[in-house]
């Protein structure tokens, strides 16, 4: 159960809501960059920049681009956790979103293969390295302003705010995609997929606006003002100190991000390949699914306030396990309706443990590292989730004959993060001055 909360006064409520609205804003735009690259690479990057005589190979190819963005998030979140330790959050927000914008904003305006060669598969792995980098820059900045503004006892359901990012981005970038693809066949690969990147750069403008209207963290600021918090070396510190707490916030992430992006970003290139579904409908299926997730995060992160992280986040890694294992059989039927259901009951059980993270992995660590801590803690976590998921899947479907072996990935990765949970103390009672 939280602990009672001091009653905040009404500036500092109205500054709360406001702050979980800028970043909520704020990640839905870096999200839909990243998630409108995932829809690329699964459905145009392979010939455009990596052709092949084999379709597979060219389609490996393609999310294996994905995957380096998830690389390069741990580097961001560890760069952007150590300024952000020493001279604040807000900075960090800014930066952030200026670095994921300009990146995606290129990718829209890059050549092909076909015009300027090899050139361009290596111009597209540096733009999306430079995506990976502010990503994982932005998401510690969010998380932290939104938790560490939040009233006591409230903490779950604000820290979702940057969660919602997620899904309102990939309905974004998906109904972006579906505009674009009312083109031509021809004139989709050409332009068509290009439109949604180069508008970015209007999304940007409001995102920069909102975000430098923000108040500094006062956990942080009260931080700042105590002499000798502020660490020379936050990231050091953090793994000499907390390497539990670390391992514990990887292991939180990696499954939910894990079976979260299988269906963002890899049911839409199975689907098309294997399956008999259209680009179209697929599409429609993510959205649908997306706007779901919109309220099973808030639903679960409310739900923690009251009873807790630790019983919240276990209900929801069992559930994990049930899905990964029956999501395929359901998805492959071949029917809209089926793959429907099978992706809102996975983004439902998904939203249990990732609409919460932002609080609990905040409940972790102590504010002259928080940022440090939470950010390598996430950012590995969605390395080894959700960076190598379309992957792994793709690979054990092509090796293993069937998406049998796919489901028994996925289940066994919820089932590592409910015992790394099972294994973590309840924090929603924690003091986050005091920690």
């Amino acid at each position: 159960m939280a602990s009672p909360s001091r009653p905040p006064t009404t500036a500092a409520h109205r500054e709360a809501r406001k702050v979980a609205v800028a970043a909520f804003i704020g990640t839905s735009i870096e999200w839909y960059d990243f998630f409108l690259y995932g829809a690329a690479a699964a459905l145009v990057f392979g010939p455009q920049f990596f052709p092949s005589e084999s379709a597979l190979a060219s389609q490996l190819a393609a999310l294996s681009t994905f995957a380096v963005g998830f690389a390069a998030r741990p580097l961001g979140g560890i760069v952007a956790g150590h300024l952000g330790d020493r001279i604040g959050r807000k900075h960090m927000l800014v930066v952030s979103l200026l670095v994921m914008g300009g990146a995606t904003v290129l990718v829209g305006l890059l050549p092909t293969y076909a015009q300027i060669g090899v050139a361009a598969p290596i111009l597209l792995v540096l733009l999306r390295l430079a995506q990976g980098l502010g990503v994982g820059a932005e998401w510690g900045g969010a998380a932290l302003m939104a938790v560490e503004h939040a009233p006591e006892g409230r903490r779950g359901l604000y820290g979702a705010a940057p969660q919602l990012g997620v899904p309102a981005g990939a309905i974004a970038a998906n109904l972006v995609m579906l505009a674009a693809s009312t083109t031509t066949a021809e004139a989709f690969a050409a332009w068509g997929w290009r439109l949604g990147f180069v508008a970015s750069i209007v999304l940007i403008g409001v995102g920069y606006v909102i975000r430098r209207r923000v108040s500094e963290s006062p956990l942080f600021e009260e931080s700042r003002r105590t002499p000798g918090a502020l660490r020379s070396a936050p990231l050091v510190e953090v793994l000499r100190g907390h390497p539990l707490d670390v391992l514990r916030a990887v292991f939180a992430t990696a499954a939910c991000t894990g079976l979260g992006y299988i269906v963002l970003t890899y049911t839409l290139s199975y689907g098309t390949t294997e399956l008999s579904y259209s680009r179209d409908t697929l599409l429609v299926v993510v959205t649908l699914a997306s706007a779901v997730q919109l309220g099973a995060v808030l639903g679960w992160s409310a739900l923690t306030d009251v009873l807790g992280r630790r019983r919240v986040f276990i209900v929801g890694g069992l559930a994990q396990i049930a899905i990964g294992l029956l999501f395929f059989p359901m998805f492959d039927r071949g029917a809209f309706g089926w793959a429907l259901l099978a992706c809102c009951l996975a983004v439902t059980v998904v939203s249990a443990q990732y609409g919460p993270l932002p609080a609990l992995l905040a409940e972790l660590f102590p504010t002259r590292v928080r940022y440090s801590g939470i950010s390598v803690g996430y950012q590995v976590g969605n390395v080894i989730g959700g960076g190598l998921a379309p992957i792994a899947a793709t690979a054990l479907f092509a090796t293993a004959g069937g998406s049998g072996a796919v489901g028994v990935y996925l289940a066994g990765m919820a089932l590592l993060a409910t015992l790394a949970v099972l294994l973590t103390p309840e924090t929603s009672a924690r003091d986050l001055r005091t920690i």
